[in-house]
């Protein structure tokens, strides 16, 4: 069966800006009344979770979707601030149908947004997410529950608990994080009070930073985007390891103990490497985006293992660790799954397994987690008011040539973002003066183009 068009579905769930369609109560109410109608199967008591981070627009989403899936029939459990992580493992823990975080990820406060997990802990597919939109549009009037089969809501208190327990399951048996100084940015965001605890209980002395949410400073200056202020903190802390979360802890990025950051590639390689070498890396293989650097490709081949790249986002990867059979995957900006622990990206465990790493070797991290040197790459943003810039023949072209001129020594990639209206244009290769001369080529020819009729190549 064919899919409807997507027009509020992205690349990770619906976003947009709060209290303007369609981030707003209105649809909001349909998306629950819409979810709820499609995963209200079967006559068993149908239930659904809710978390959220802590930007100010949750109070209105939340109490909107509530009532929605009350509508359709569920009893909603409310979960309040928690990682995008723990939504998906309570989904599962709870025997739920259906999983809701409400969350703009690494956004700033004025956005929001709502990702959707089935009962398996899993992201929807993009099919799934179809025929609920389809649904939305359509009239909503047989989703409705009759009086006496209306849902009810209830508030889980102890629902931090059993993910603080489920993370701290992931280290190593036996191992703690005793004599290590670790600071945490948490960023504000759902990860505010759950990862501080989970690395203190561990043994580590804690050192936290962007844990006082008051729904307007999420990812403000702080976090994963934005790992500035926890680099110079390492430093003056004489820290041994930096945890940068974002604003939904699905992502992180690390800072070693001289400030320097370390990306998702280089902790891919390293918890690659790890279990590699402890016959724990199913299949020899890692799945990465197309995004990620050439030097972790040639890394992973010098270790007789092997790099399967996706489409960018993490439900890709996902989806094909699960075809490929590989227990390892992640993007470059830090979303990492991790799929022996979770179903979907987890900053904080992520950070365990590389922690595990330093406590097995006992080296810096400065040493353990440089494991390859990076081909020079830059990426840019050209913001375009709609069309299709990239069909143009002048960007075909354009895109065309650099890749003849690149040939092996590296790539290039163009692609719309899926988010927001956003071209952005990636280039890599062995020579930094090639990276700059050819994004800067490509970015103008895309903006030339986005600013005027298209002219799309003749069949």
């Amino acid at each position: 069966m064919s899919n409807p068009q997507r027009r509020l579905f992205g690349t990770d769930g619906i976003r947009g800006v709060a209290n303007r369609a369609p981030m707003d109560a209105a649809t909001a109410l349909r998306l629950g009344q819409a979810a709820g109608r499609f995963f209200n199967r079967g006559q068993h008591r149908h239930r659904v979770v809710i978390g959220k981070d802590t930007r100010l627009s949750g109070y209105m989403l939340e109490p909107a979707l509530t009532a929605g899936f009350v509508g359709a029939g569920m009893d909603v459990v409310l979960v309040g601030p928690l990682p995008t992580p723990a939504i998906a493992l309570l989904t599962r823990s709870l025997r739920a149908d259906l999983g809701v975080m409400i969350s703009a990820s690494h956004n700033h406060y004025e956005d929001n947004g709502i990702k959707l997990f089935g009962p398996d802990g899993l992201k929807l597919s993009d099919g799934q997410e179809s025929e609920i939109e389809a649904l939305m549009g359509g009239d909503l009037s047989a989703a409705l529950a009759a009086p006496s089969k209306l849902g009810r809501a209830s508030r889980l208190e102890g629902a931090p608990g059993r993910y603080l327990e489920a993370v701290k399951a992931s280290f190593p048996r036996g191992r703690s994080l005793e004599g290590l100084r670790i600071v945490v940015d948490c960023a504000h965001g759902a990860a505010y009070r759950v990862a501080p605890t989970v690395l203190w209980e561990l043994g580590a002395e804690v050192v936290s930073v962007g844990v006082a949410p008051d729904g307007f400073n999420i990812n403000d200056g702080c976090g994963s985007t934005a790992p500035g202020q926890l680099a110079a903190l390492v430093r003056e802390r004489r820290a041994d390891l930096g945890i940068a979360l974002d604003g939904d802890a699905d992502r992180v990025v690390l800072v070693d103990e001289t400030g320097a950051v370390v990306d998702g590639d280089q902790i891919l390689a390293t918890v690659a490497a790890s279990w590699a070498g402890s016959g724990r890396l199913n299949g020899r293989c890692v799945v990465a985006t197309v995004m990620s650097n050439l030097g972790l490709e040639r890394f992973l081949e010098k270790k007789g293992l092997n790099l399967h790249r996706t489409k960018v986002g993490d439900r890709y990867v996902g989806e094909a660790m699960r075809e490929l059979g590989s227990n390892l995957g992640g993007e470059q900006s830090g979303h990492l799954i991790l799929s022996d622990y979770g179903t979907t990206g987890d900053g904080l465990v992520a950070a365990l397994q590389v922690l595990a790493v330093l406590v097995e070797e006992g080296r810096p991290a400065s040493e353990v987690l440089r494991r390859f040197e990076p081909l020079p790459q830059k990426l840019v943003n050209v913001r375009h008011a709609g069309g299709a810039p990239l069909e143009d023949e002048r960007v075909v072209s354009a895109l065309a040539a650099a890749e003849g001129e690149l040939g092996s020594r590296g790539r290039v990639l163009i692609r719309a973002s899926g988010t927001e209206p956003l071209i952005r244009v990636m280039v890599e290769a062995e020579e930094r003066a090639m990276v700059e001369a050819l994004t800067a080529r490509l970015a103008e020819v895309i903006r030339s183009a986005a600013a005027a009729p298209a002219r799309v190549p003749a069949e």
